[in-house]
């Protein structure tokens, strides 16, 4: 499904060059959940937002299907983020003075969904998150972790193929944190494919595949990463 090869990623130029990635060959099969782990500095972000096609690579590809993603355009990557990609931040980036119901509609507004059949669908996709009794609620009016579940209800309710989640549980406590995990392990129970970044072990271990970065580099990948 997602393949790399010799991926780098410089940042600077001359002597104020950075190398961030060191040629980063990896391949991702439909359905697996993916944990990426690793020291601050590893690249590990770095790597996460050129899967998501948030960051292009210095070189390198990045295929995915029968798609090369580094040949796109700009306006070619955004509807591919669009249709494909899902995407779950550790801020939440939830709109303030709008409803639960309205951020997890957004997505759905910019792929062009009727009004009626967009309100179906975000409904659906807080019902799945167990939220619907509060989709009339701004985040202002919701906890941490609730407002993290709007995030993964905007985030899955266009159906992507891949859901991106970069540290979903840094700012909830213990209880949360494995509240969110759950659910976004069923997702990937129903096909959804996962990749995150993520800090902590215990949260890493609802993965299937641990991949470790270390300057750059893979360190370790597999079911025996630990």
């Amino acid at each position: 499904m997602i393949r790399l090869q010799k991926i780098t990623k410089m940042y600077g130029s001359g002597d104020a060059a950075t190398l961030v990635l060191r040629g980063i060959d990896l391949e991702i099969s439909k359905g697996e959940f993916v944990a990426i782990m690793g020291p601050s500095g590893s690249g590990k972000s770095t790597l996460l937002n050129i899967l998501g096609t948030l960051d292009r690579p210095s070189s390198g590809q990045y295929d995915f299907e029968d798609t090369g993603t580094t040949d796109l355009s700009k306006d070619q990557l955004a509807l591919f983020r669009r249709h494909i990609l899902g995407f779950v931040f550790q801020g939440f980036n939830l709109l303030k003075k709008t409803t639960a119901l309205e951020n997890v509609e957004m997505p759905l507004i910019y792929q062009g969904v009727s009004l009626r059949e967009r309100r179906k669908r975000a409904y659906e996709a807080l019902k799945n998150v167990g939220l619907e009794h509060r989709c009339m609620y701004d985040p202002s009016q919701l906890s941490g972790g609730q407002q993290q579940r709007v995030a993964i209800a905007r985030a899955i309710v266009t159906r992507p193929k891949v859901l991106i989640a970069d540290e979903p549980t840094g700012n909830l406590d213990t209880k949360r944190s494995h509240e969110i995990m759950q659910l976004i392990s069923g997702f990937n129970r129903e096909g959804i494919t996962v990749i995150m970044v993520t800090h902590e072990e215990e949260m890493a271990e609802y993965a299937s595949r641990i991949i470790r970065l270390r300057d750059g580099m893979i360190e370790k990948d597999g079911h025996d990463a630990a």
